[in-house]
């Protein structure tokens, strides 16, 4: 599934009404033909609808304006134009709209029936027909259509996955994720190789499988905007367990207790109900030399708060126990 497209800003336009027609019936040995002139026909709208199919923004990668059809304009003999085609532009569920400065949350569609209408068709001016009166018998103007609405809206989407993957960069989340799924997230020694989230499928069985996402790397007040920020916790919300990734092995860093609560302390402070979500902690870089004698001091400092499993992701090491210890916690949220 690999590389994707969760924030875009797009410019849409809604068709404009037609314009009202003036006539008048013309009829060979009908000595007082009125008004026939029809009403011009409504602009489509622009319609943001979900598609489960779609999983990413991508879409709207190339393309940005978007405009829905004119309606015709009305014509005699009573003839009134055909209304515009509605544009519906297909998003992924989870999507949020927002308007151009991206403070306005405009709706939020998640369910396969949700839709939007980001912009409204303009309707369709009057024929002279309707102007028609006892006192004003040949009525000589018709409406002029109106204009259609015309918007620019941010589409953030909200990444929906199963298993969340969490941690400081470099903690080893993309290896995992490209171990024990089918994607393929670019790996590197350096912070925020992950710039975007990656999704991959975990596929177990036949029957068993879920979706696991490597979110972007998060440093200290990353939920006051440092760093990648809300761009990376937004994405955690929609997430059903987390799996907090600890580098066990690396000496240079601070000690794993703290850089655990200081994680923990990031989704406190972007929204209170992040911290609740239920994690698995992975103590990854087992291979290190040093690793296990940390990993009892951080067990030590842990108190059994979470359940843990120790792996390593670069030597394959741990994985089935971890896959293991995923799929129950899955199914205790799944009996929820």
């Amino acid at each position: 599934m690999g590389y994707f497209l969760d924030e875009v800003k797009i410019y849409v336009k809604a068709g404009d009404g037609g314009n009202g027609c003036v006539s008048f019936r013309r009829e060979k040995y009908v000595p007082r033909g009125g008004p026939d002139g029809g009403d011009g026909g409504d602009g489509g709208d622009v319609i943001l609808k979900i598609d489960k199919s779609c999983s990413t923004l991508s879409y709207f990668y190339r393309r940005k304006h978007f405009s829905a059809e004119n309606g015709e304009p009305g014509k005699g003999k009573n003839r009134n134009g055909r209304k515009g085609k509605d544009l519906i532009l297909k998003v992924p569920p989870g999507t949020l709209i927002k308007d151009e400065t991206g403070k306005k949350v405009l709706a939020e569609l998640k369910d396969e029936d949700d839709f939007f209408i980001a912009a409204k068709g303009g309707k369709g001016g009057r024929g002279n027909a309707q102007f028609k009166r006892p006192t004003h018998r040949a009525p000589r103007k018709a409406e002029a259509g109106k204009k259609g609405e015309e918007r620019c809206l941010r589409l953030e989407m909200k990444l929906i996955a199963d298993v969340g993957i969490i941690g400081f960069p470099n903690a080893g989340k993309s290896t995992l994720l490209s171990q024990i799924s089918d994607a393929h997230p670019k790996i590197a020694s350096y912070p925020f190789t992950t710039l975007r989230p990656h999704l991959g499928v975990v596929r177990i069985d036949e029957r068993t499988c879920f979706i696991a996402a490597d979110l972007p790397g998060l440093i200290e007040n990353a939920s006051s905007g440092k760093g990648l920020g809300d761009r990376f916790l937004r994405h955690i919300e929609k997430s059903k367990i987390l799996l907090h990734v600890i580098d066990i092995g690396t000496p240079q860093l601070n000690s794993p207790i703290e850089r655990f609560e200081k994680l923990n302390e990031e989704l406190k402070n972007y929204d209170p109900a992040l911290a609740k979500k239920p994690q698995l902690v992975v103590a990854n870089k087992m291979d290190l030399p040093g690793a296990k004698t940390r990993l009892l001091e951080f067990k030590e400092k842990l108190r059994n708060r979470y359940p843990m499993v120790a792996i390593s992701a670069l030597k394959k090491e741990g994985l089935k126990e971890l896959l293991k210890s995923i799929l129950s916690l899955l199914k205790e949220e799944g009996n929820r």
